[in-house]
């Protein structure tokens, strides 16, 4: 094909921030079709692109090659299925299922029809997930003993109006940033033996979790290595992004990668020095090795969102790899209920 004809399953924070921009600049797609039940939203930045009223309107377009599901996290499951069944590549927005049952039949069926079904789990490019895999990669640290991983949130307040705040549709902290931080340590360390989790909601009148701490015990890659993760929507003071202790040394990094900043102001990602960080926010390098101190900034690498774009690209027409492939992904949901579970049961949930 000479374009991958895509269409958006919806057109709010997720497909005006996340989805459209990275469609829409990466020459080796052309952004067919936006699903708006009765706005009209996307005309102005997008003309080009037909605005379709319902998901059976979109799945119904022959000429599309891929569908984003970026709907409610309950849909995920109902509106892959059906766009797969369409004979349509899926990319499909974190979490990717709310069960792993969901998810084994979404990859068997995608499997069935040779079909693609990726998850966007993008923050795999975040600058800062990128330099802690570089200063692993180069041993920075010595043999690396704890790893904590923290997002930080602040809204003491209940958001009106949202099925993120409801859980009508799914919703909750654990599903939503529980998603990306889990992805990241199994990326680095791979799936662990057992979990072990408190998840709670802290806010007055809150109807989700808003609060999660997760112990990841004996990842496959490192079993010695102690996994931390974190967020909470009452950290009007934020904790460190990342902290990373090993026997010569640790890291310690602030604040979060620019991309979604910028991409919320209306930034495009072939803006010259996307992804690049500001000096001021570069994490703490502290090592000592055979008597030599050193303890300084190290620097960011970039972020890139549109990697994930490109690689979908070269896997569809190319043959690349996939290199955010559902498969592998059931075992952030995996993680997730047993997390829940452990939660619940106030236990060691073994995987």
């Amino acid at each position: 094909m000479d374009k991958i004809r895509t269409g958006l399953a919806a057109y709010g924070m997720s497909g005006r921030v996340f989805h459209a921009p990275f469609i829409s600049t990466n020459p080796h797609f052309e952004l067919t079709a936006i699903t708006e039940r009765s706005k009209e939203l996307s005309r102005e930045r997008y003309p080009d692109a037909r605005i379709v009223r319902s998901f059976d309107e979109l799945i119904g377009l022959d000429e599309l090659n891929l569908v984003v599901v970026n709907t409610p996290d309950c849909t995920h499951y109902e509106y892959a299925r059906r766009a797969l069944q369409a004979g349509k590549h899926v990319i499909v927005e974190k979490p990717f299922t709310t069960t792993v049952a969901e998810a084994e039949e979404l990859v068997a069926l995608a499997a069935e029809k040779g079909l693609t079904l990726s998850v966007y789990q993008n923050r795999r490019w975040d600058c800062d997930f990128l330099t802690v895999k570089d200063i692993l990669a180069k041993g920075l640290l010595g043999h690396l003993v704890e790893f904590e991983s923290t997002f930080p949130r602040y809204r003491n307040f209940i958001k009106p109006n949202t099925w993120k705040e409801t859980g009508t549709n799914g919703g909750g902290l654990t599903y939503n940033l529980g998603a990306h931080v889990i992805d990241q340590a199994v990326q680095l360390f791979g799936m662990p033996e057992a979990v072990f989790a408190d998840i709670s909601t802290l806010r007055e009148g809150g109807k989700v979790d808003d609060y999660f701490i997760i112990h990841l015990l004996k990842p496959s890659k490192a079993p010695e290595v102690k996994i931390t993760l974190k967020s909470s929507y009452l950290m009007c003071e934020p904790e460190p992004r990342f902290v990373l202790h090993g026997r010569e040394g640790s890291y310690v990094k602030y604040g979060l990668d620019p991309q979604e900043a910028a991409l919320v102001d209306g930034l495009l990602p072939d803006t010259p020095h996307w992804g690049e960080e500001d000096k001021a926010l570069w994490g703490l390098l502290h090592t000592e090795k055979d008597g030599k101190v050193v303890r300084e900034s190290y620097p960011s690498l970039p972020g890139d969102y549109a990697a994930f774009y490109e690689n979908i690209y070269r896997h569809i027409c190319q043959g690349e790899p996939l290199q955010s492939d559902a498969r592998e992904v059931i075992g952030v949901i995996r993680l997730i209920e047993a997390a829940w579970e452990s939660s619940r049961t106030q236990s060691v949930v073994r995987i």
